[in-house]
């Protein structure tokens, strides 16, 4: 394959701006086309498979979660998600999925730390707060060795809370387990970005750190769009395109406008000296979210990456809820004792969490791609490493999937499955992205998705 050819066809260039364009089929050859799924960079269907694993703490209040009746496919959807109910064709809600490397297995307390480390990599954690942690590689990075070569991400790290990867955070487990989903290698955690700003400069900006930075400061001072720095070569590429492919840029150039000025919004206020927040991280905890969502889409539109990571909060979560009138840390509510009060705040935060899952599964469905829509071509994962905050199960974990997978899944199901482990699950997925590899963690088989 002419690696510079693909280049040119896939970004727009200017003076320290390197933009990520979407897929333009009136630009790509057959021959290309099949050279890419070669290389299994490219579904069956001629369509590149896209997968984000999206993290939940603490569990949720199971009564008000899971289905109330119905059967497979006429399942009735439980109050706290009610927010997909616009979706509910195109999401699947797995019951009898667990992590039994989760549970103490002689280790004692410490049952936040240890959903959060396995939750993507079905290996118990070393309890160890200091430097010699060690759990083992997630499956989002064993699909990042697989099929990012040729991306400019291989993978993609997000997470509306700080990383830390070191201090004792629980029960004698570093700080590491509860604040990162992805380990390159088993004792070595890939640190998530909190800042959407940083996301986008590394979605959007120069190949070349020295003239990202020289770049970012110029569109500093003079408030400027990174769009404006391409403008020239993104008027040249239209003349090139196909009439349905110049509406595509058009509108991706606008979406991309769009998130640019919400970050702006927040960049004018800078650093907040009472929380050292950065600048670029919305103080609203759900604009904060879908900002995150919309630089997810944006990274799975331009095929920046082929798969990511996104941790809403970290596990054992003491956030509170102002919007939603509750006070209280989450993480102190979890512990309910079957109080009716906490037990329906829980049901708040679950539905706010349902909410943002919603928002994501939305914004992929508007977006065209082939024959269909980003969405059908994207597996999401939503889940938590707690069943009941509790009780601080790992059995039984609230996980739903939404998207088609390029053709692989059947959405529009609730499935009751005998109990098995998670990592049947990420045996499958990664079979979807050309993985061929006898067991992931724990895994005893493979769950069929279709």
């Amino acid at each position: 394959m002419n690696s510079s050819a693909l280049s040119r066809r896939h970004f727009l260039r200017g003076a320290g701006a390197l933009l990520t364009l979407p897929f333009f089929e009136s630009l790509v050859p057959g021959a290309t086309l099949r050279a890419a799924e070669r290389l299994g960079r490219l579904a069956p269907s001629g369509e590149l498979l896209r997968t984000a694993f999206l993290y939940v703490p603490i569990g949720v209040y199971n009564a008000h979660w899971w289905p109330t009746a119905g059967g497979e496919h006429d399942f009735v959807l439980g109050d706290s998600l009610a927010a997909l109910e616009p979706h509910r064709d195109q999401i699947q809600i797995i019951a009898g999925l667990g992590h039994a490397n989760a549970n103490a297995n002689g280790d004692g307390a410490g049952d936040h730390a240890r959903a959060s480390a396995t939750f993507l990599t079905g290996m118990q954690a070393r309890k160890t707060a200091g430097r010699d942690i060690r759990v083992g590689r997630s499956v989002d990075q064993v699909i990042a060795a697989h099929a990012g070569a040729g991306h400019r991400l291989p993978s993609l790290e997000l997470s509306c809370d700080a990383p830390r990867l070191s201090g004792n955070c629980d029960s004698g487990y570093s700080c590491a387990y509860q604040f990162n989903l992805s380990w390159r290698t088993e004792n070595q955690p890939v640190p998530a970005e909190r800042n959407p700003r940083l996301v986008f400069e590394r979605l959007f900006g120069a190949a070349d750190d020295r003239l990202d930075a020289e770049a970012r400061a110029r569109r500093a001072a003079s408030r400027s769009s990174i769009l404006d720095f391409v403008a020239d070569d993104a008027r040249r590429m239209q003349r090139s395109l196909g009439a349905a492919d110049r509406d595509k840029l058009d509108d991706y150039l606008e979406s991309l406008r769009a998130v640019e000025r919400r970050l702006a919004a927040f960049d004018r206020f800078g650093a907040d000296p009472a929380t050292a927040m950065p600048v670029g991280v919305p103080g609203d905890y759900e604009e904060h979210m879908r900002l995150m969502a919309d630089l997810l889409v944006l990274a799975f539109r331009t095929r920046s990456t082929p798969v990511a990571t996104l941790m809403f909060s970290a596990e054992s979560s003491g956030r509170t809820f102002p919007n939603l009138g509750i006070t209280e840390g989450h993480h102190s509510l979890s512990h309910h004792e079957k109080r009716a009060d906490k037990l329906e705040q829980i049901r708040k935060i679950d539905a706010f969490y349902a909410r943002q899952f919603a928002y994501l599964i939305g914004r992929l469905r508007e977006v065209p791609e082939g024959r269909g829509t980003l969405l059908d071509n994207t597996l999401l994962v939503y889940g938590s490493g707690i069943r009941d905050g509790d009780r601080h199960d790992h059995v039984n974990l609230p996980v739903i999937l939404a998207g088609g997978a390029a053709g692989a899944t059947t959405p529009g199901r609730y499935r009751k499955l005998s109990p098995r482990p998670m990592c049947d699950l990420y045996q499958s997925i990664l079979r979807l992205h050309g993985v061929d590899t006898p067991r992931f963690g724990d895994s005893a088989g493979v769950l069929p998705l279709g």
